[in-house]
């Protein structure tokens, strides 16, 4: 096939992107090369169009042990000799199109990233966005992506620990799915995705090669369009089965000590593993793709090179040392063939039944090195200045807050999410300590140790659309705050950015100020980051409306608790127990599901924050939990303070009675979601201490109320029984989703 400007336009590069290929190569490319740079040059893979932003985030700290983009995941030190390999990562659109392969490959693809640093997958995390639950499409899209992400990791033997599901129609046909996998692994123990050593036999093992996902990256870096069902293509297939088996046979070969390097072989397939581990290793690859173990019959060349069929993995292995490599594969009954070895210079040659197909030099193709890197240009919404107007003198308070308060508990954003993760295994593995005990974040036992991870993703997108840089902040700043309530130190976080078409000035300047924010947020509270994914195109063009989703950027924190006995739930102990707030109301409902869904009013600003105040509350509610001074904690977000004194009543069918602030609104004080507050519970034994320490602090806090044994009280106004209130919020979702005669 003759290679020209409108083939490589089909490919999705831009006419300067083929001349530059041409540049490269001194001469034309041909057909298989130009499918390698479209797959390595598309946004999914090269990041050319955030890696400027990107670069800026905080990537340093005490405990980082591989810096953002050095490896295949994010490595922490959490002491004894251990370290903690974590990262999330989108599959929206090819959840968008096949929700439950979609999903089920995106656990797939998290997991292997995390073992092929040597470390075992011990938890999984999820952020689903949707659509409007009234719409058929978005049910489905329900059903699909919580079936697949529940199949894949319950068949594979990794607990989901935690996670969080958020409906907004801006979600309606592009919905998002992120998975974030967490594994541990002894330091001296860690692999590294690097190719080097002349002469170094390259291999792959795991399933055999087909023709699906092939261009699943530039599938993702295009908008969903009414033509998007017929790349059903693009979706890799998974077999949770055979993943299970790699990650044994891999962590057995790599107690052998001959492997050099070994990396997953994911987005873009062959050509984006031998590149980036050759590039990082500084050395060429020779590869004949004809050895490449198949599945189907009349596959090209250029489709095994970029074909994304699922667990699969590169390994370069010691020469000389071939035997013991394939021995433990085979032991596995796994697919283990040499397809190539390293070699001097940094050119990949790639070989199909003795014909040189492709040659191209592996620095070219890789983000951080050849491939192209832009300055897009941005401008401030004109949406930004209307939001900022919104006057809470505008919204009249209802006389009925009783109703306010049972629409948030049956809102699907604030109602109890058990209909999603009663699907999901949450106790294999028996390290997850929050199953039942739940606390803000969730809680895995590091066994053998005095230890435990903390774990948490956040991200209000509401917030982030109304104000993308306060936005974001708020969304480190609740991670944080999440970890801090649970009795942990956040310590790193892994992003997952979702945004729009990046060549919207408007959709950039989401992008670029969310990442001010972020980076901002990182400092403040020593979380940097570790690595993640951008995730631009997040925007639909159907039935002649183009609509990008709210902007995105999911943070998953990484916190240690130190001292397992100081894991602290959000459940009421005891009738009688004082309730506390931790930091200042506001007269603030901006932003907050309560003026979104009750009042039906879009434009509002982000609620109120203040970093230095947050930090100092967070700093405060970690001293009380070392020093044994609160009973239970929980921090106040989603709904506000009605709803997070809800979820402390729940677990054990206690109620509470609150006394609100007479100076600020009453809907503002229940339903107002102003950042940098707390509940917590002070046993009468301990609330002189208590005391004592939070005026030391000079840190705000009331108490509001008391525990009682059922009820529900808000001044002196009885809103009924908690048991009648959880029947609701524990059923309401899945009425929603699958109605209550099929349910």
């Amino acid at each position: 096939m003759k290679v020209t400007v409108d083939i490589a336009k089909e490919l999705g590069l831009l006419p300067s992107e083929f001349e530059m290929i041409k540049r490269i190569l001194g001469r034309m490319p041909n057909f298989t090369e130009l499918s390698i740079y479209s797959v390595m040059w598309s946004e999914h893979a090269s990041y050319k169009n955030s890696i400027k932003w990107i670069k800026t985030l905080p990537r340093k700290g005490d405990a980082i042990l591989a810096e953002a983009g050095a490896e295949n995941a994010g490595l922490v030190d959490i002491g004894n000799g251990m370290a903690c390999a974590f990262k999330i990562e989108s599959h929206n659109h090819p959840s968008a199109v096949e929700p439950y392969q979609g999903a089920a490959t995106g656990v797939g693809g998290i997991n292997r990233d995390i073992f092929t640093m040597g470390a075992r997958p011990i938890a999984q995390l999820n952020s689903l966005r949707f659509g409007n639950l009234k719409l058929d499409r978005t049910r489905w899209l329900v059903k699909g992506v919580v079936k697949g992400i529940g199949d894949y990791g319950n068949a594979f033997g990794v607990p989901v620990v935690g996670g969080e599901v958020f409906f907004d129609e801006s979600y309606d046909t592009n919905p998002l799915v992120n998975a974030m996998s967490v594994g541990i692994v002894e330091k001296d123990m860690v692999v590294s995705a690097i190719s080097k050593g002349i002469g170094n036999p390259v291999f792959i093992v795991g399933s055999a090669t087909g023709k699906d996902g092939i261009h699943g990256t530039t599938f993702a870096s295009a908008d969903i369009t009414d033509d998007s069902a017929d790349d059903i293509p693009a979706i890799q297939v998974g077999d949770p089965f055979m993943e299970k088996l790699l990650l044994e046979a891999s962590l057995e070969v790599i107690k052998t000590g001959a492997i050099v390097g070994m990396q997953d072989m994911g987005a873009a397939g062959i050509i984006c593993s031998t590149s980036e581990m050759s590039e990082k290793g500084g050395f060429g690859m020779k590869v004949d793709l004809s050895k490449v173990p198949l599945r189907q019959k009349n596959i090209e060349a250029w489709e095994i090179l970029l074909s994304e069929s699922q667990e699969r993995m590169l390994i370069v292995v010691e020469k000389g040392r071939e035997a013991e490599v394939e021995a433990v594969y085979e032991k596995w009954d796994l697919n283990c063939v040499q397809i190539g070895e390293v070699t001097e210079g940094d050119l990949l040659d790639f070989y199909w039944k003795g014909e040189k197909v492709a040659q191209v030099p592996a620095e070219s193709l890789v983000l951080g090195g050849g491939a192209p890197v832009y300055d897009r240009e941005y401008s401030e919404p004109d949406y930004f200045k209307e939001y900022k107007k919104f006057d809470i003198n505008s919204v009249p308070e209802p006389e009925d807050l009783l109703e306010a308060a049972k629409h948030l508990i049956r809102h699907p954003n604030i109602a109890s999410k058990r209909w999603v993760y009663d699907q999901y295994d949450s106790m294999v593995g028996t390290r997850n300590m929050t199953t039942n005990f739940p606390s803000s974040a969730a809680v895995v036992n590091l066994k053998g140790t005095d230890r435990a991870l903390v774990l948490t993703v956040d991200c209000n997108a509401r917030y982030v659309n109304a104000d993308p840089e306060v936005g974001a902040m708020i969304a480190v700043a609740e991670a944080a705050r999440n970890v801090v309530c649970s009795g942990g130190k956040p310590l790193a976080i892994t992003n997952c950015l979702n945004f729009g078409n990046p060549y919207n000035p408007e959709i950039y300047w989401q992008f670029v100020n969310a990442i001010k924010g972020m980076s901002a947020a990182c400092i403040k509270f020593g979380t940097p980051v570790t690595g993640g994914n951008v995730s631009f195109y997040n925007q639909s063009t159907v039935g002649g409306k183009n609509e990008a989703v709210f902007p995105t950027p999911t943070i998953g924190m990484l916190g240690l608790l130190d001292n397992k006995n100081h894991h602290t739930t959000l459940a009421f102990k005891e009738k009688g127990h004082m309730v506390y707030l931790i930091g200042q109301s506001q007269n603030d409902i901006a932003s907050s599901e309560y003026l979104s869904s009750f009042h039906g009013i879009k434009e509002s600003p982000a609620p109120y924050f203040n970093m230095d105040e947050e930090y100092k509350m967070q700093q405060v509610v970690s001293e009380l939990i070392n020093k044994n001074l609160v009973q239970s904690a929980n921090d106040v977000s989603d709904g506000g303070l009605f709803v997070c004194l809800f979820e402390c009543a729940a677990p054990r069918n206690l109620g509470f009675d609150i006394t609100t602030d007479a100076e600020i609104r009453t809907d503002a004080y229940l339903f107002g979601e102003a950042q940098g507050r707390v509940v917590v519970t002070v046993s009468a034994s301990r609330e002189t201490q208590f005391i004592d320490h939070m005026i030391a602090s000079k840190v705000p806090f009331t108490a509001i109320g008391h525990v009682t044994k059922s009820e529900i009280r808000v001044d002196d106004v009885s809103y009924g029984f908690v048991a009648d209130w959880k029947s609701e919020y524990d059923n309401i979702l899945g009425d929603l989703i699958v109605g209550k005669k099929e349910e």
